[in-house]
């Protein structure tokens, strides 16, 4: 009988406790389902615009993509110029013929040459012939090795620094010539016009002050370039020893370090203003990214000798798109298609800052030296 009450008291009390659980967690599972379709309603057009400026930023990557490999416009504007043909001729020939070239007979003909001269293993064919000692097999090791460097020091770097200064000199000539040619005969693409806009954009570019002052302002302007491209690429060099993104944020910086380069030749020529050129570019950073795209690549697929003669060749081809490319027109035509602007991306900030950080040091030190002299 004990037992039947125990029974019967805990079958009366089991579903008053069972009963407010189950209200709890209904109410919570009600709360948060309208609590999700509210943030649901709030981030639909938030999920709509950032849908649609992917989809813009990877169109404006294809468009930059597109007008890096619109190479058919080099053999146009050569045939029209026949000082870019001689100069164009000439950087192919310094490294493709002689740099590249040279590399091919080092690895296919001094190397192989030396191993058999001097074999640092004992043959595996000829079991007859007596094997040498090993402390002769070391040595004919580091003779071929000091060989080699010899090859490297005398031939080598020489060729790369002499190459480096010479075709830096011809890449501003190709963009030159290819710049008149451009003038006098047109562009060989036809993008729809844009209103007035690009017309007054047009005249902008081609206004260069004359005078005193502008010269300065110019001189200032391209010695200010030449700092912060050189810390921009001190930035790309360290983000390469990042772990997991390294090799990723790397080859987007380059990217975007060698379009910048590309058009840097057309902007300084149709005299566009440092202050322009950094806000055109972060404003239309996607189509910069896919106009770099190929410029990179031979840099990650061969060694650095190699990948440095490949650019050589490459490098003055991008140049002359670059200076053919209507980008003002395309990355226009584009905008108003899509209604949508992709925003400003500080690309140059991080450079631009420490740039403006290493000019402040030396301005600050005369100031700091005033108190000395007149204590003194």
């Amino acid at each position: 009988m004990i037992n039947d009450l125990k029974l019967i008291s805990t079958r009366t009390k089991q579903p008053n406790t069972i009963i407010p659980r189950y209200i709890h967690t209904y109410t919570y599972i009600k709360t948060t389902q309208l609590w999700n379709l509210v943030l649901m309603e709030n981030m639909k057009p938030v999920m709509k615009d950032l849908q649609r400026k992917v989809k813009q930023a990877a169109l404006l990557w294809l468009d930059g993509f597109k007008e890096a490999c619109s190479l058919h416009r080099v053999v146009i504007y050569c045939l029209r110029s026949r000082e870019l043909m001689i100069r164009t001729g000439q950087c192919f020939l310094l490294n493709g013929f002689l740099f590249l070239g040279s590399i091919f007979v080092l690895k296919s003909v001094i190397i192989p040459t030396l191993e058999w001269i001097l074999p640092d293993q004992c043959p595996l064919v000829d079991f007859q012939e007596p094997c040498l000692r090993g402390d002769i097999l070391r040595l004919h090791y580091l003779l071929r090795l000091g060989l080699i460097q010899i090859v490297y020091v005398l031939w080598f770097y020489p060729l790369y620094v002499f190459s480096f200064i010479l075709s830096n000199i011809w890449y501003n000539d190709i963009a030159k010539y290819g710049f008149f040619a451009i003038e006098i005969h047109g562009p060989d693409v036809k993008v729809s016009p844009s209103k007035n806009k690009s017309s007054s954009d047009s005249k902008n570019l081609t206004d260069k002050s004359t005078d005193l002052e502008g010269v300065m302002i110019n001189i200032a302007e391209q010695a200010y370039s030449v700092l912060l491209l050189t810390v921009f690429f001190v930035e790309v060099y360290v983000t390469g020893y990042i772990p997991y993104i390294g090799k990723f944020l790397n080859f987007l910086l380059l990217s975007w370090m060698y379009a910048y380069y590309c058009f840097e030749y057309k902007w300084n020529l149709s005299g566009r203003s440092l202050k322009r050129r950094l806000d055109f570019f972060e404003n239309n950073w996607a189509f910069f990214a896919g106009f770099g795209n190929p410029c990179v690549l031979a840099i990650f697929l061969f060694s650095p000798l190699v990948s440095f003669g490949v650019m050589a060749i490459l490098y003055p081809l991008f140049v002359l798109t670059a200076t053919g490319s209507n980008a003002d027109k395309v990355i226009d035509s584009r905008t108003e298609w899509q209604g949508l602007g992709l925003g400003r991306l500080p690309v140059f900030s991080l450079a631009d800052y420490l740039s403006i950080r290493v000019l402040s040091f030396f301005w600050e030190q005369p100031q700091e030296q005033k108190p000395d002299n007149k204590t003194l």
